[in-house]
């Protein structure tokens, strides 16, 4: 494995991203702790909420990922990428958002937690290239 600013193909998070996309991609992951019994009255509500999302200033995509297994602690996690951290911001500063967000926290039917931060790639692999750092 190759690391350090001057080894090939070396990607850190504070420069440009593989592909030479010439913008800075941020990685929002939310992972939700529900019951597996829950989850499908969720995902209906979540995707009314990302809805919400897509035409937002420096939205890229969105990915909910559901467990293949009952027993896993984490049922759903959101994975969705932005142009940058205040694109993030703006959006999710969005009133409309805001209330559906906490609608459905506290809906006591459905309970969940939820942790939700923006994260920069720490290392990349691909089937075709070393570590990236």
């Amino acid at each position: 494995m190759r690391t350090g600013p001057s080894a090939k193909g070396v990607h850190h998070g504070h420069e440009q991203p593989p592909g030479g996309r010439g913008r800075f991609t941020r990685h929002f992951i939310n992972v939700f702790e529900i019951d597996a019994g829950h989850v499908d009255a969720f995902v209906s509500q979540w995707e009314k909420r990302a809805a919400l999302m897509r035409d937002k200033p420096g939205f890229i995509d969105s990915r909910l990922h559901r467990a293949r297994s009952s027993q896993t602690r984490y049922q759903l996690v959101n994975v969705a990428h932005w142009e940058s951290q205040e694109a993030w911001e703006a959006a999710t500063a969005d009133q409309e958002f805001q209330d559906r967000t906490r609608a459905a926290r506290d809906d006591a039917r459905t309970p969940i937690t939820a942790s939700p931060a923006l994260y920069d790639v720490a290392v990349e692999f691909s089937a075709a290239t070393e570590a990236q750092v």
